[in-house]
This record gives C-alpha cells, structure tokens and sequence, in this order.
C-alpha cells in the first residue's frame, strides 16, 4: 500500500480542474491506497456543504457523485484553514468526512506520505 496526499486548488471557477483531485483520491482509495485529500485555495469551496451539489466537468462524473464516494471510502478531506476563513467556511459549513487543518499539518503529510499529487 502506498500512501497520497492529494491536493486540490480549483473550485467553482473551473469545474473540470476541480473534479480531478476527487476522481484522483476515489481511484487510488479503490487499489488499496491510504488517501488524504488536501482542499487549498478555491478548492476549499469544494468542501463546503451543497457545493458539489452544482460542479460537473467536461466528460466527468458529477462532483457529488465523487464527492459521496470519497466520503463513504473513508478518505480524509482537509480543508485549508487560512483559505477558508478567508471564503469564511466555518468547520459547521463542511460537509461529513471534512476538517480543517493547517498548513503544518499539511506540510506534515507530505513529509510522511510517499506520494503527492497537486492538480
């Protein structure tokens, strides 16, 4: 098993760029991989309740429908914490499976992880 952090940094802006990080962690969670998928930027508006909701990418499956898929893997969703307070998303805002964390504690997982992939 090897272990991803996968981070994400587009959001509503570019519905394409912002499915990627998703369909990333689903994929690598179903081979067997420990999985913690990283929102900064405008990807922390991925995190918020409902947004998914509205995100489908040019030939991609609906955000919601990975959204619900990365959640019931278990995969751990980290939501920027500057980057949200910044698009004031409050931890009551996030949808299950989601926290917000730091950049020490990203900084952290990427040291540990064997892998880590950005889109």
């Amino acid at each position: 098993m090897t272990t991803f952090i996968i981070s994400g940094s587009r959001g509503t802006d570019d519905p394409t760029m912002a499915t990627l990080p998703f369909m990333a962690a689903k994929t690598a969670k179903e081979q067997g991989h420990d999985v913690v998928l990283w929102l900064w930027n405008e990807a922390v508006t991925l995190g918020r309740k409902g947004t998914a909701d509205h995100i489908h990418g040019v030939n991609l499956t609906p955000l919601k429908e990975l959204l619900a898929t990365v959640q019931a893997a278990g995969v751990q969703i980290w939501v920027c914490g500057a980057c949200a307070v910044a698009r004031q998303i409050m931890v009551e805002d996030l949808v299950a499976g989601a926290s917000i964390k730091g950049m020490p504690d990203y900084i952290k997982a990427v040291a540990e992880r064997d892998r880590n992939v950005t889109f």
